[in-house]
């Protein structure tokens, strides 16, 4: 029973590198999607994302049912709780790559993205999916120091989020109104999508070593 138990836990593990999987593809195709006015991209990233729900329901039905069971204290129990708040995060960075792609639909057959700002989202959307798939290595492994290091990435992306509105609130900005909103949100979608990879690496520390990241760093 102990043996089942353990490897109903590591099937936690595994369903939550398989959600970063998936949110990798789907924000990549959500900008390409944004950048190229690529309206089948942008409809496949919106219907993708019933799987990552349906994994995200999974981890939640599973972690209940051995709470309910196993009764388990200590490192398991801090799994379980862990394991959740993860999958909460991964599906709600679906959810973004869902927005963006939103964006190109709405926007199509224009292209969202003027072309002065075509290399900061493209960036924006390169430093997304690093994130994604360390994330991803930082669940399979249990690394610690590669969680410690999204914080850097974070930074960065904040910089481009900073970078956009500087654009955007420039008296060159000839636009219009609407392709400012569309930015703007977007802008958004992918600094909270970098938000919340952080938010995944935090509890992939705390799950190992029973401390919060700036304990560790501040120790």
């Amino acid at each position: 029973m102990r043996d089942l138990y353990h490897e109903e836990l590591d099937g936690l593990s595994d369903k939550l590198v398989e959600m970063t999987r998936l949110v990798r593809s789907a924000m990549a195709r959500a900008v390409t999607a944004l950048l190229d006015a690529d309206l089948r991209l942008s409809e496949e990233v919106i219907s993708a994302d019933e799987h990552v729900n349906k994994i995200d329901a999974e981890i939640e039905e599973t972690v209940f049912d051995l709470m309910a069971r196993q009764q388990p204290v200590a490192g398991d129990l801090r799994t379980l709780i862990t394991a959740l708040r993860m999958s909460g995060d991964l599906e709600r960075m679906g959810d973004l790559a869902v927005h963006i792609a939103k964006t190109a639909r709405r926007r199509h057959p224009e292209p969202a993205v003027p072309p002065e700002l075509q290399a900061t989202v493209l960036e924006m959307g390169q430093i997304a999916e690093r994130m994604i798939a360390k994330t991803g290595s930082v669940i399979a492994a249990r690394d610690v120091e590669m969680g410690l290091e999204l914080d850097e990435d974070d930074n960065a992306m904040d910089r481009l989020h900073r970078k956009l509105f500087d654009v955007l609130l420039s008296p060159k900005w000839k636009h219009g109104v609407e392709p400012a909103v569309d930015i703007t949100l977007a802008g958004r979608y992918f600094e909270r999508f970098a938000d919340h990879a952080v938010h995944v690496a935090e509890n992939v520390v705390y799950m190992v070593t029973g401390q919060r990241p700036a304990e560790i760093v501040d120790s």
